[in-house]
């Protein structure tokens, strides 16, 4: 079993780098960022392999093609996208025995930043030149992964409202803002969860339960239990059921990155939690999302952390890369 503590290992500099591009993610043009990835790789005598993703529902079936490819020539898979994109391409490799390559070119970026992987395509690109593989934390939610965070209750519903703006607006950070306000604005359902942990349950009401597996997000809204994450766990965050001028001031303490220090907020790290909602009679199903993306998963809900790691393409720790 691999875990997300173990040494890391050099690549061998002739595996061929399997990528795929979404080009729905990210605001740069896909041509543009194509030709830049197609250049460093060429001048570098790099054999490498794009596909371009053009329909999103069709990612999940190419990142398996992808990766069975890979593995077959002994190569590394590169998602070249936003945290989305990312994530699926994650899903197909958790398991293969193939290190995991990162491109971004999303709006956030969690992922990448969290693992000092530049933002700038041609740095990234270079990066998968050198990199060695370090194991990272991968998190699962009923077997589906997320490497930033997993949700239900308003954060999802905030996501779906995100990328409605975005649509209409464009992929901005302030966008994604406004839209986090007009959703905290009109949500107002509150859930009654059981969480079960280390064979004890407890009740909670809450708009929404979040949990993170990023400590740059959690870091930057204040919640305390973010260098937990170095210890193999994932934290949780809730919020007591309050009213809509006091859900605004929190989204204001998170932006300020204090959310962790109000009352009406409950966190704590855990490797392992069962959450059964108390829903309307026959309904088994729930809306959870994953690193932006929303699926209806099987109730109950188990988040947790994955037996294996994602063996990552990233700068050593203390490297010009990784401080950049």
């Amino acid at each position: 079993m691999t875990n997300a503590h173990a040494i890391s290992g050099p690549i061998d500099a002739a595996a061929p780098l399997f990528i795929v591009l979404n080009v729905g993610s990210g605001p740069d043009d896909a041509f543009k960022t194509r030709e830049i990835i197609e250049g460093v790789l060429s001048e570098a005598g790099r054999e490498h392999h794009l596909r371009v993703v053009a329909d999103a529902t069709r990612l999940h079936g190419i990142a398996r093609q992808t990766v069975d490819e890979a593995r077959t020539r002994g190569g590394v898979v590169v998602a070249a996208g936003g945290d989305g994109t990312i994530n699926a391409m994650a899903q197909a490799t958790l398991g293969s025995g193939c290190p995991f390559g990162v491109l971004p070119q999303g709006t956030f970026n969690y992922f990448s930043r969290t693992h000092g992987i530049p933002a700038d395509t041609a740095d990234a690109t270079r990066l998968l030149l050198t990199a060695r593989a370090h194991p990272v934390q991968v998190g699962l939610v009923n077997d589906r992964v997320f490497l930033v965070n997993a949700s239900l209750g308003m954060y999802p519903a905030l996501l779906e409202d995100r990328e409605a703006f975005k649509k209409k607006f464009g992929r901005h950070r302030l966008v994604a803002l406004v839209a986090g306000f007009v959703t905290v604005l009109h949500h107002h359902r509150q859930l009654r969860l059981f969480i079960e942990q280390r064979g004890r349950t407890r009740q909670i009401r809450t708009p929404t339960l979040f949990v993170g597996n990023n400590s740059l997000q959690l870091e930057q809204i204040g919640i305390p239990e973010a260098p937990l994450l170095e210890q193999g766990q994932l934290a949780a965050v809730a919020l007591r059921p309050v009213g809509t001028l006091t859900m605004l001031w929190l989204a204001v303490r998170g932006a300020f990155g204090q959310l962790g220090e109000a009352e009406s907020v409950t966190s704590f790290a855990f490797r392992r939690i069962v959450v059964q909602p108390a829903m309307p009679y026959g309904t088994r199903h729930v809306k959870v999302a994953t690193d932006g993306e929303i699926a209806w998963l099987r109730a109950p809900i188990e988040f947790r952390v994955a037996p294996e790691a994602l063996l990552l393409l990233k700068p050593d720790p203390g490297s010009a890369a990784d401080l950049s």
